[in-house]
């Protein structure tokens, strides 16, 4: 039976029941199915189970014997894990799909989501960059991804260490999405465990990937795809010539999203991508209200009653304080931003113990934002 005989159904029809769900997981998880595979079987087709009958004889003509479907094991085990994991799964067409990936022609049949499912239904911006980022960028993508949440901007990255982890903790409040090249129940990298944690109680871990799955390098790709998908521009902090978030800055640009870049020293090799971006058009970033400007976003309406000021630290808690930044910092200088990770302090806190300290000349500041002690 030729692939004409079927009538195709619109492409936006989600799946009615959780057996016809069932059946779109059978169909994405079968061999040599991708995400554009997919949906060309189901508008062809008309119906997934349509489809996973017809995939034996497609195989066989392009000269694949002994082809099998997914088995139905191999889906019970994955929901299963969901189930565990408390993901909730959601497919193409569905009101909780987030609308900016259907301008994606391989945009994902089925997403897994775990946490706040909201947020896929708010404006979003992807910040990424290199994984080797220095204090300064680190720094930056603080401040990106603190000004951006501030103007209702949900903060879009992969949970990377370095730039990701740092624009994730920093949107902790207003709003911040994790895309995993894996399960959203499998957590890499593991030193960004914690981090995770807090994700999914005050945002969203998402993947297209089978839960449980461990993910491997060519996954990443996919998931840049997806980042840069779900948001309405990307903003690159650090990056090498060759690396993951070049990709996802030129899957924007195919997307139709816009790229802006923070520049770097042209002997920094970890801002030589973000160089080679804005040579070739990205918008320069030097700081939040770039960002807000060129993309003309407007932060909501602050709240008419004035908040009540942060209640002073009592004289103990701050000694105890100043006890603790002494006896981390010694003659060989530390960054400050590393002091505020080590002692797991909101920079805010620490600034003015710090100036304490050093009017009383106990620490010693030194050139670019290193910290020692007398």
């Amino acid at each position: 039976m030729s692939i004409g005989q079927y009538s195709s159904n619109d492409p936006k029809n989600p799946p009615t029941s959780e057996d016809e769900r069932y059946l779109w997981l059978r169909l994405l998880r079968s061999r040599r199915v991708g995400a554009t595979t997919f949906h060309r079987l189901l508008k062809d087709f008309g119906t997934a189970q349509n489809a996973l009958d017809a995939l034996p004889g497609i195989a066989a003509e392009a000269g694949i014997d002994e082809y099998e479907v997914c088995p139905e094991t191999v889906i019970d085990t994955e929901l299963k894990a969901a189930s565990k994991a408390r993901a909730q799964l959601i497919c193409y067409g569905e009101a909780a799909y987030p609308a900016p990936l259907y301008d994606l022609p391989d945009a994902p049949p089925l997403l897994w989501a775990r946490g706040n499912i909201d947020l896929l239904q708010q404006d979003g911006i992807a910040l990424v960059g290199a994984r080797n980022a220095s204090s300064l960028g680190l720094r930056m993508a603080r401040a990106l991804a603190r000004d951006l949440g501030a103007s209702g901007q949900v903060v879009i990255s992969g949970l990377a260490r370095g730039t990701d982890a740092a624009a994730h903790e920093a949107a902790l409040s207003t709003g911040t999405i994790a895309v995993f090249g894996g399960g959203v129940d499998r957590i890499y990298p593991a030193e960004n465990k914690e981090l995770a944690k807090r994700v999914l109680k005050q945002g969203l871990i998402l993947s297209e990937q089978a839960m449980g799955l461990h993910p491997q390098a060519r996954h990443f790709p996919p998931r840049n795809r997806i980042i840069s998908g779900l948001s309405k521009a990307v903003v690159v902090v650090e990056a090498a010539a060759k690396s993951g978030s070049l990709i996802t800055a030129r899957n924007a640009l195919d997307q139709g999203r816009d790229v802006l870049a923070v520049p770097g020293h042209p002997f920094d090799a970890r801002a030589a991508g973000c160089n080679i971006l804005i040579r070739d058009g990205a918008v320069l970033v030097r700081n939040g209200s770039d960002v807000i400007d060129e993309l003309n976003l407007h932060p909501p309406a602050p709240s008419a009653q004035v908040p009540e000021p942060p209640k002073p630290p009592s004289l103990a808690e701050t000694a105890k304080l100043h006890q603790n930044i002494l006896s981390r910092l010694g003659p060989v200088p530390l960054a400050e931003d590393q002091l505020i990770f080590d002692l797991k302090s909101a920079a805010r806190s620490l600034a003015p113990a710090l100036s304490t300290l050093e009017l009383h000349g106990k620490i010693l500041r030194r050139a670019g934002g290193l910290l020692s002690k007398r």
